[in-house]
């Protein structure tokens, strides 16, 4: 009891204490050596932030040829209770940094499909058959592709496949089997962990700044699909890095797409064209 009524009153005193005034975040630091809590996160240029990553490298002595990478934080609330379901995409980068390629599955019952994908590098082409074997774990890929007329015959699978399952809104599903199995072969795979961030290498730290730019871009765009432009955007904060590097926080200006700039112009021109209506009314009279 005795105990009891002490840590109360520790409790007590600790509501009745004032919290400490914590100092606001001043912006730059003036001295090489400082508290980081007492200033904000600094935030750099994309171009910038990757010729930092380059110099890092040069002055640490480390691996020339080690791997870029990216976090980005995404903000997936919709109207109201509503989320972004987690999500996992591929995509072509305009600039390849590895030589791997992608192991594909097609699934067909046409004898001619079938050696046109393994022309264009199918690893593993079949019918009905594959099914026992995916549900026995006995085969794998990272990639399922199918043309339409075998689909039905694929449901087996749905709940194995999950997310990998071939539908037509991931390109999976289609007829033409040459495009179909190129992309998934070199596409690069990213998904989102923790339901909201995404961790994933972008390119090779020797490659040209501008390629390692593009690559960059061409993920953020393929990400900002997933939510609606109406909605605020669904890239929050970006940090890139390298293997061996600290993370460098982005500033997203010019990175994000341009929608809401698109947009208030289409207003403009449907406002000056409302504007001009009645002028030329007037003219015609």
């Amino acid at each position: 009891d005795a105990r009891r009524s002490r840590q109360e009153k520790a409790k007590e005193a600790a509501k009745e204490k004032p919290l400490p005034r914590r100092r606001p975040l001043m912006s730059k630091p003036v001295d090489d050596v400082y508290l980081t809590w007492l200033y904000r996160r600094p935030s750099y240029g994309l171009e910038q932030a990757v010729g930092m990553l380059k110099r890092f490298q040069e002055l640490d002595f480390t691996h020339p040829k080690q791997f870029v990478y990216i976090n980005v934080f995404l903000d997936m609330a919709l109207q109201k209770k509503k989320k972004v379901d987690p999500f996992s995409s591929g995509v072509a980068l305009p600039h390849r940094f590895t030589d791997e390629v992608n192991k594909v599955l097609v699934f067909t019952e046409n004898e001619q499909e079938a050696e046109v994908a393994r022309e264009h590098g199918a690893a593993i082409v079949g019918g009905v058959e594959l099914v026992k074997w995916i549900l026995e774990d006995e085969i794998q890929a990272d990639f399922y592709v199918a043309v339409p007329a075998i689909i039905p015959k694929l449901i087996p699978l749905r709940n194995k496949l999950r997310k990998k399952y071939p539908s037509t809104k991931r390109n999976s599903l289609g007829s033409d089997i040459p495009r179909m199995v190129q992309f998934f072969r070199e596409c690069h795979e990213y998904s989102v962990e923790d339901e909201s961030v995404i961790k994933t290498r972008i390119a090779r730290l020797d490659m040209p700044t501008e390629h390692i730019i593009a690559n960059l871009k061409t993920i953020i765009q393929d990400i900002c699909t997933f939510k609606p432009s109406n909605f605020d955007p669904i890239v929050q904060r970006l940090v890139i890095r390298s293997s061996t590097s600290e993370g460098l926080l982005l500033n997203l200006d010019g990175i994000l797409p341009q929608v809401e700039k698109a947009e208030e112009k289409e207003e403009e021109d449907a406002a000056d064209e409302d504007q001009q209506k009645p002028v030329q009314e007037s003219v015609s009279t």
